[in-house]
C-alpha cells in the first residue's frame, strides 16, 4: 500500500509542483486510502452480520438506497451542503440495509448463493426506481456522479469527510469481537449473553454512515466490500479482530491500483475507478459463485475465534 501511494503522488498530467502536490495530489492518495479501507471494512461487517460471503453493500441496496435518498434531496433541497447531503445518504443506506436483512431472513433456505442473488435483485429495483424518476426530472448526469466512483475531483477541502467514514471503520475493530460472536448465528450469540440487536444496529449504522459518506464524496466502489474480505478470511480465518487491519490494508491497495491502471491506462485521459473496480471484482464475484474457492471459507467462525470473542465480551 505504501508503494503504490507513493506512486500514485507522481502520476498525473499537470507537472509537479507544491501547489498540486498539497492541493491535488496528496489529498487524492489520502482519500484513495481512507476510502478503500473503510468501504473494505463495511464488506466484512455485513458478511458477519449475514453470515454470508458473497454479499457486501453494493450487493445489498445500500448504495442504490442511499442514491433514491441523494436523489429526493437533490429534487426537493438541491442547496444543501455536503455534510447535509451525507446525512441524507446515510440515511438511505441505513434504511437500504435494514430492508435487505429482513428480506434475507425471509428466504426459505439460507443458500450461501441464494442471498447475494436477492440482494442483487434488491438493489436492482430501487436503482431502476432511481433511474426513472432521475430521467423524468432530467437529472441523470447529477445520479452518475454518485453511482460511478471517480477520484478525479477529489482537492483539497473536499474529501475531508472520508476521516468520518475511516472513524467508524475504527469503531468496528474496536468491537471486532461483539462482530465475530453475532457470526456464530442469533442463538448461539445470545446464549452467549450478547445483545445481538445492539450489534445489528451498530454494524448496519456503520454500513450506512460509510456508504453515505461515500457516495457524495467519491461515489461507488463496487465489489470492494467482497474482495478484500474473501482473500484476508482464506489466509487467517474468521477473527474479526485480527482481519479488519489486513482488511484495511488490503482494500487501500486494491483503489490504489485500481486508481493508477485508471489513470494510465489511456493517458492523459482517465478511467474512472469504479470501472477498472467493476471488472476485477465482477471476474472475483464470478468465481466465488462458482464454487472455485475452499469450502471451508464459508464457515461461520472458528472455535479458537469464538473462545477469544466471547472471553473479550465477557471482560
Amino acid at each position: 500500500m505504501a508503494a503504490l501511494a507513493a506512486i500514485s503522488l507522481f502520476v498525473g498530467v499537470a507537472d509537479l509542483d507544491a501547489f498540486i502536490l498539497f492541493a491535488s495530489r496528496i489529498p487524492r492518495t489520502v482519500a484513495l486510502i481512507l476510502a478503500g479501507a473503510a468501504f473494505a471494512i463495511t464488506g466484512l461487517i455485513m458478511q458477519l452480520l449475514t453470515r454470508n460471503r458473497f454479499v457486501e453493500p453494493g450487493t445489498t441496496g445500500a448504495t442504490d438506497a442511499a442514491s433514491l435518498a441523494l436523489l429526493a434531496v437533490l429534487m426537493t433541497t438541491p442547496g444543501l451542503p455536503i455534510w447535509a447531503k451525507a446525512i441524507a445518504g446515510t440515511i438511505g443506506a441505513f434504511v437500504g440495509v435494514f430492508g435487505f436483512l429482513a428480506l434475507a431472513r425471509r428466504i426459505p433456505s439460507r443458500s450461501s448463493v441464494l442471498v447475494p442473488i436477492v440482494g442483487i435483485l434488491y438493489g436492482g429495483v430501487i436503482g431502476a426506481v432511481t433511474t426513472f424518476i432521475a430521467y423524468r426530472a432530467d437529472v441523470l448526469q447529477e445520479l452518475l456522479s454518485w453511482s460511478v466512483g471517480d477520484f478525479s475531483g477529489i482537492l483539497r477541502g473536499r474529501y475531508e469527510m472520508l476521516y468520518l467514514a475511516a472513524a467508524a471503520a475504527l469503531i468496528a475493530w474496536i468491537a471486532a469481537d461483539r462482530f465475530t460472536v453475532a457470526g456464530l448465528g442469533d442463538d448461539a450469540a445470545r446464549g452467549l449473553g450478547l445483545d445481538t440487536r445492539g450489534v445489528m444496529g451498530l454494524g448496519v449504522g456503520i454500513i450506512a454512515m460509510v456508504t453515505g459518506i461515500m457516495m457524495v464524496v467519491t461515489g461507488a466502489l463496487p465489489f470492494l466490500g467482497l474482495i478484500a474480505p474473501n482473500i484476508v478470511s482464506r489466509l487467517i480465518g474468521d477473527n474479526m479482530r485480527r482481519a479488519v487491519p489486513l482488511v484495511a490494508l488490503l482494500g487501500a491497495a486494491l483503489v490504489l491500483l485500481c486508481d493508477l491502471v485508471g489513470r494510465v491506462v489511456r493517458f492523459p485521459f482517465e478511467i474512472p475507478i469504479s470501472v477498472v473496480m467493476g471488472v476485477v471484482g465482477g471476474i472475483v464475484f464470478l468465481w466465488l459463485l462458482l464454487g472455485t474457492a475452499s469450502p471451508a471459507s464459508a464457515a461461520p467462525p472458528t472455535r479458537r475465534a469464538a473462545r477469544r470473542a466471547r472471553a473479550e465480551v465477557a471482560r
